[in-house]
């Protein structure tokens, strides 16, 4: 691998972001390429059972990946299992407390308006096709989930998870919408000896970055295509998170331009448009 590729590499990609247990922030705009999308992790078990922190200036997004909690925010309680989503609004209290275990997925960004306190129950997402949709074909089938979409009023921030078939490609055909949205992918429940490969590039004779991800591991991708395949006999599945450049305008998901030579067929979104 060239200088230039472990350079961008550094830049791209932060691995085992799921390592420690509390509440940790791995990408900011300080610390990468983002403009106005944040990453955390709120990992809690009965040895470190809750943690607390303030919004500030940014909406925020929780999406439970396991277990269950308890969220306070500004004095209102309410409980998510696993898939569950909740946003809570800038200016706001929280706590995250459990009795058993969690793993929660935090992604926030920065917003002008303070938006309502908001709950995604999972079981009311697999009921609306344009919010939960397969996807794909033959060597590219997938399930997009989206948790924090078009059914939570919210000024920046997008969210959901995506799952593949084992050894399935997604984010096909290449994908990119940078002049409205940045965007991170943080790869989940993917035990050993599971891995996939990730790709970020503008110009595909000349990417960004491909590499190896695993299990805890998150790729940002402030702009270009963003295609990933998974290893045969394991999926890959990924928590992906985005921010609008301008607030509300831009919050707009499935408005990409395809990659060129592969977009005979559309982006594989089109169901989220309904």
């Amino acid at each position: 691998m060239s200088a230039q590729m472990k350079e961008q590499d550094k830049q791209l990609v932060f691995r085992k972001t799921n390592a420690q247990k509390g509440r940790t922030i791995s990408v900011t705009p300080e610390n990468s390429s983002m403009k106005h999308l944040s990453y955390g992790r709120i990992i809690l078990d009965k040895e470190v059972p809750r943690v607390s922190f303030a919004t500030g200036n940014q909406e925020s997004g929780l999406i439970c990946l396991s277990g269950k909690c308890t969220i306070m925010c500004d004095r209102e309680a309410t409980q998510i299992e696993q898939y569950d989503s909740i946003y809570l609004p800038r200016d706001s209290q929280v706590e995250v407390a459990t009795e058993s275990a969690v793993d929660l997925a935090e992604c926030s960004a920065d917003v002008e308006t303070k938006y309502p306190l908001q709950v995604v129950r999972y079981s009311d997402v697999e009921k609306d096709g344009s919010l939960r949709f397969k996807t794909g074909g033959a060597s590219n089938s997938r399930t997009v989930n989206i948790t924090l979409g078009k059914n939570v009023e919210a000024g920046r921030i997008l969210a959901g998870f995506t799952t593949s078939e084992p050894g399935h490609w997604t984010s096909w055909p290449p994908h990119e919408h940078a002049s409205i949205l940045e965007e991170l992918y943080v790869y989940y429940d993917m035990p050993a000896p599971a891995f996939g490969v990730q790709f970020v590039y503008t110009n595909p004779d000349e990417p960004e970055f491909i590499g190896i991800v695993r299990d805890g591991d998150a790729v940002i991708m402030p702009k270009g295509f963003h295609p990933n395949v998974s290893v045969p006999g394991h999926p890959i599945n990924f928590v992906w998170m985005m921010a609008a450049h301008r607030e509300v305008e831009d919050r707009q998901f499935g408005v990409v331009r395809v990659q060129p030579g592969f977009d005979q067929a559309g982006s594989g979104l089109e169901a989220s448009r309904k």
